[in-house]
């Protein structure tokens, strides 16, 4: 790399500045601790890892779709049951996307601009697409236009591309781990024939000077917002959370509060389930907000894997000790978090009460009917768990 370019070292220095800025945005009661100290950095590297993808292989004339979220970019919190996928597009281009819908929950493509990873600003969805509104093969396949006006004499499935889109979002919720089908879909410029070719050193220069910024939004977004649960009053008790202007999905319901546990105790969770919906869960976030790892810890449920009592009833118990629950949510070794809600479309939005109570005590307060497991039953539910959360397509 000759000196007037952009060197690996520039890229390095413009990365440094990123840990002090990690460690003033930490709550000050929380840097004390040298466990989540090192989580902020595991953030700092997921934001990266999220810069990187873009970086080398992001192109608006031949576009992709790259990891947006998952377990292992695990930056904005990502939902438990869903796959983020995304794409950089250039305005007023055509875009086909074909593929297999495969016969997960939901697929809904959405349309966004400005691209909060490059201004730093959140701003609600120009719109979005589902793909059960789609004309699809009894096979699954699909193809999907998006353009500024349908193709002349074009019959098949057609989105109007909002002028000021610059990249498109692809959320996948599946609910059956491992049983559904996991679509595969690619995307190609229909206004765009030319191979791609050698990437000039200006555009592989500019791409890699994103890099310190985007990494930055990702990583210091959210590290603050259990302390602003915490610090409104909302410590073992829940709220609506307003995600509309955050590039939220339209007709998503969100609720989450703060949580904090002694070793002893628990957390218990009730809400009588809509009569009608299409999707929920429930999760949890560390500190830093991060979601639990809930590839390896029961730390989400969602209404297939969760469990509604006879009288319609969700109870879920958080604790950090296995209360011997159908419905346990494992803090996973966090004395506190966050406990984040969904529903979507659904008839009603109902708020769940929380109770707290000593782990001993648990079964006191659930009903007889509640269903219970073994700690034989709890080990495979997990190992299956585990299995069939590797078997989602992340990259």
């Amino acid at each position: 790399m000759n000196a007037g370019g952009l060197s690996w070292e520039k890229l390095v220095d413009e990365l440094r500045p990123l840990g002090d800025a990690m460690r003033a945005r930490v709550p000050e009661r929380l840097r004390s601790d040298p466990r989540i100290m090192a989580e902020s950095m595991r953030l700092l590297l997921a934001g990266l890892a999220r810069a990187s993808s873009d970086a080398l292989v992001g192109d608006r004339r031949h576009p992709m779709f790259v990891p947006e979220l998952n377990i292992a970019q695990n930056i904005f919190q990502p939902n438990a049951d869903t796959i983020y996928k995304s794409a950089l597009i250039e305005k007023g281009g055509s875009y086909l996307l074909r593929g297999d819908r495969g016969t997960v929950r939901m697929i809904i493509l959405a349309q966004m601009g400005p691209d909060t990873l490059r201004t730093g600003k959140h701003s609600p969805l120009l719109g979005q697409t589902d793909f059960d509104d789609l004309t699809v093969g009894e096979d699954g396949s699909f193809e999907l236009v998006v353009s500024p006006e349908r193709p002349a004499g074009y019959t098949g499935n057609w989105a109007a591309l909002d002028t000021q889109c610059e990249k498109f979002m692809v959320r996948i919720v599946s609910c059956d781990w491992g049983a559904e089908r996991e679509p595969r879909f690619g995307i190609a410029r229909l206004d765009v024939d030319d191979a791609k070719g050698r990437l000039s050193a200006d555009d592989l220069h500019a791409a890699f000077d994103e890099m310190p910024f985007i990494t930055r939004v990702c990583a210091l977004a959210f590290p603050t917002h259990v302390e602003e649960l915490r610090d409104e009053g909302y410590l073992n008790k829940l709220k609506i959370f307003d995600v509309s202007q955050m590039s939220g999905l339209k007709g998503q319901f969100y609720y989450e509060g703060a949580y904090e546990l002694a070793a002893d105790e628990a957390l218990i969770s009730e809400v009588r389930v809509p009569q009608s919906y299409r999707y929920w869960s429930i999760i949890l976030t560390n500190e830093i907000y991060e979601t639990t790892d809930w590839y390896n810890n029961q730390a989400s449920l969602n209404d297939a894997q969760g469990v509604v009592d006879p009288d319609g009833v969700f109870r879920t118990v958080i604790s950090a000790r296995d209360p011997g629950v159908h419905n346990w949510l494992d803090t996973s070794g966090y004395s506190a978090g966050a406990i984040q809600g969904r529903w979507f479309e659904a008839s009603e939005k109902p708020m769940p009460t929380l109770r707290k109570v000593k782990i001993d005590d648990v079964l006191s307060h659930l009903p007889e009917t509640t269903k219970r497991v073994s700690p034989q039953e709890r080990s495979e539910a997990l190992r299956d768990r585990r299995l069939a959360a590797q078997m989602r397509i992340i990259w």
